[in-house]
């Protein structure tokens, strides 16, 4: 029903509804964390003074995009009375396109007939399929609705271009752990929270803090916990010594922490990305605590020794090439030993990677070769190195003239490999860290002897 929320946050005197929902704000400035983005003039500001109701200049839609907890559905709540405006919900796990056109009807009915303006919040707009998402299309354009969105998911992925183009997208950040210590505070001594009825040592709310992960309404739930373990749910006597939180009670309340990490959504690709450019940057700890953050979500440990596969090879390379062979034996421990023992293969062969020489060259050399072939410089395979099984193959030349590698000194032959097109073209350029030191002198002491008569036809390097 469109009255749930108002009644929701405009009754706190009832005592039985969840803490995080009596101690919503309802006007913008008590809004907390999110200061980036209700400056002066900000699209959120704007949509809420009451002057912009009717105005061309004001959004006609927007789109919150942040990760839970952060006053998503407090704001599209806070802009619709602020400005004066009807609020309709809708959530986009329940509702069908029956449904949002029944209330895009409502809403054309009361401006048309009342002159009243509809705020239109659908909350996880983001799990609305391409047809639900164009029913919205000529409502929003005509400006029958105010649209507000809320997704945890990149809008740029899960909302439909038409509806992206015609929208602001305002992006939330993640609670932090200053706002998340005012959110307790308020809470605490709120008459629409816990009326000062318990006291919280200050180690205590730095737990609630951190537990809370940068979600507001995760920490007021762990709040709302450790009162209810302290105070048994009872009123205190008046006169009688208040209740203490302790660090100890907020751990009984909370087992664990709850990380936020949605496997298909941008905390996968931002968490894997962290986790990859820590490696990549010889920092161990850093690896580690990514890895850790998705061992706790869930996430499939296969994936993630695969990751470190990748990684050994694109980042480590030549510079100590071991490296992959303990990411692959890490890769089918992990397959064979299952969770959670797999938990010390995966940081083993994780700090394996973080620890060792780095060189990209490998991965260089491949993409260079391949950039060549794309551009159609490919040539023919010299006669000398064709496959020369039948009589007729040989009369054309094939293999003829052919240097065994091992009959030469050093196993190294004069003779040319490229296709005559690419004589003289290098792809792989080893540097001076780890193994690849000894590589490097080598080859180029090879280089020289393999090329020794050539006439290069292209002289450029690809990294020239």
């Amino acid at each position: 029903m469109p009255d749930d929320l108002f009644s929701a946050m405009e009754a706190p005197e009832d005592v039985t509804r969840p803490l995080a929902v009596r101690m919503r704000p309802t006007v913008l400035d008590d809004v907390v964390g999110q200061d980036q983005v209700l400056g002066p003039g900000s699209p959120l500001r704007r949509l809420a003074n009451p002057a912009s109701k009717g105005s061309l200049t004001a959004p006609s839609s927007i789109i919150l995009f942040g990760p839970p907890g952060v006053g998503k559905t407090t704001l599209a709540y806070i802009v619709a009375r602020q400005s004066g405006r009807q609020f309709e919900e809708l959530s986009a796990v329940t509702s069908g396109v029956k449904d949002v056109r029944d209330v895009l009807q409502r809403a054309h009915e009361r401006l048309v007939t009342q002159g009243h303006e509809t705020v239109l919040f659908i909350d996880e707009v983001h799990r609305f399929s391409k047809s639900q998402q164009d029913a919205l299309l000529p409502s929003v354009e005509n400006r029958d609705v105010t649209f507000i969105g809320a997704t945890t998911e990149n809008p740029s992925f899960s909302i439909i271009k038409p509806l992206l183009s015609r929208s602001v997208v305002v992006k939330l950040e993640s609670l932090g752990p200053d706002s998340l210590r005012t959110l307790v505070e308020r809470a605490v001594e709120d008459m629409n929270g816990l009326k000062g009825e318990v006291k919280v040592r200050d180690d205590a709310i730095d737990e609630i803090v951190r537990m809370g992960g940068g979600d507001g309404r995760k920490t007021l739930t762990v709040l709302e916990a450790a009162a209810g373990a302290v105070t048994g749910d009872k009123v205190r006597k008046k006169g009688s010594r208040k209740p203490i939180i302790t660090t100890d009670v907020v751990s009984k309340v909370m087992d664990s922490v709850t990380v936020r990490y949605d496997k298909d959504g941008d905390d996968h690709y931002d968490v894997i990305s962290a986790f990859i450019k820590s490696m990549r940057g010889s920092d161990p700890d850093a690896a580690v605590h990514y890895l850790a953050r998705m061992i706790r979500a869930g996430e499939d440990p296969r994936f993630i020794a695969r990751r470190i596969m990748i990684a050994a090879a694109e980042e480590v390379g030549m510079a100590a090439p071991e490296v992959l062979e303990v990411a692959v034996a890490a890769a089918q421990a992990v397959a064979m030993i299952g969770m959670p023992e797999a938990r010390i293969i995966l940081s083993e062969a994780t700090i394996a990677v973080a620890t060792a020489p780095k060189s990209n060259a490998s991965y260089l050399a491949i993409d260079s070769a391949l950039a060549d072939v794309d551009k159609g410089l490919i040539g023919e395979v010299p006669l000398h190195l064709r496959n020369a099984p039948t009589k007729l193959m040989k009369e054309w030349g094939n293999h003829v003239g052919y240097v065994y590698a091992h009959d030469a000194p050093g196993a190294v032959a004069t003779q040319q490999y490229m296709p005559d097109e690419l004589v003289g073209r290098e792809y792989y350029h080893p540097n001076d860290r780890g193994y690849e030191r000894q590589v490097s002198e080598r080859l180029e002491r090879v280089r020289r002897i393999v090329h020794a008569g050539e006439t290069p036809r292209t002289a450029d390097s690809p990294h020239e």
